[in-house]
């Protein structure tokens, strides 16, 4: 078999699935962490502009910071020298989405979950099940990581987090918090800092 023919077949994969890359496959496949198991990301079924990428990115947010673009549903992680790590996000609906500046004021692996007094409160029916709280693990809503979002000391309730959703990335269908695919909220809980500042933008 020629070189060029095996670079085509070899190829010819990448492009039946979406043009994803080599470093696609890597980012989204999957990953046995703290003894759980993570399945491949399909991401085929994901637009190419919601995968994790290095991009030019234009800030007065300082390096190692966060901004969230709410409505194109990205998140940037800011790297400095105008450049940053985009990942695609699903983010709150109308109504449920925190704006403007807030921090890390803690991180969790494997987050434990209870629903928030709000959330009780809005949708008893669903959430009232979960009342005492669900354990960390890959049917947690809260993915394989969290971040936590403060002001002035205190708990916003908000959350930068993993899904056991996927598919609602690219969404506006939370109540509020902005989720990630596990193997992205893992690359980003390994950048980001407790303390760093997180910039959340609206329409």
């Amino acid at each position: 078999m020629t070189i060029s023919r095996r670079g085509f077949l070899i190829g010819l994969p990448l492009f039946a699935a979406g043009c994803q890359t080599n470093s696609d496959f890597e980012n989204y496949g999957p990953v046995t962490d703290a003894g759980y198991t993570l399945k491949r990301i399909p991401l085929d079924k994901f637009k190419p502009d919601l995968r994790r990428r290095e991009v030019a990115y234009e800030t007065n947010m300082p390096a190692g910071s966060v901004v969230v673009d709410t409505p194109n549903k990205r998140l940037y992680y800011i790297m400095g020298g105008g450049k940053a790590m985009r990942y695609g996000v699903g983010v709150g609906r109308n109504g449920y989405a925190l704006a403007g500046m807030a921090y890390v004021g803690r991180k969790a692996e494997w987050p434990s979950w209870t629903p928030s007094p709000n959330m009780l409160r809005t949708n008893p029916k669903h959430n009232m099940q979960f009342a005492g709280g669900v354990p960390g693990g890959p049917n947690n809503p809260l993915g394989a990581r969290a971040m936590y979002l403060y002001r002035g000391g205190k708990d916003t309730m908000f959350r930068l987090h993993g899904t056991n959703q996927p598919w609602s990335i690219g969404e506006a269908m939370s109540s509020g918090c902005v989720r990630m695919m596990n193997q992205d909220v893992m690359d980003l809980y390994e950048r980001v800092k407790v303390g760093a500042q997180v910039k959340i933008l609206q329409a």
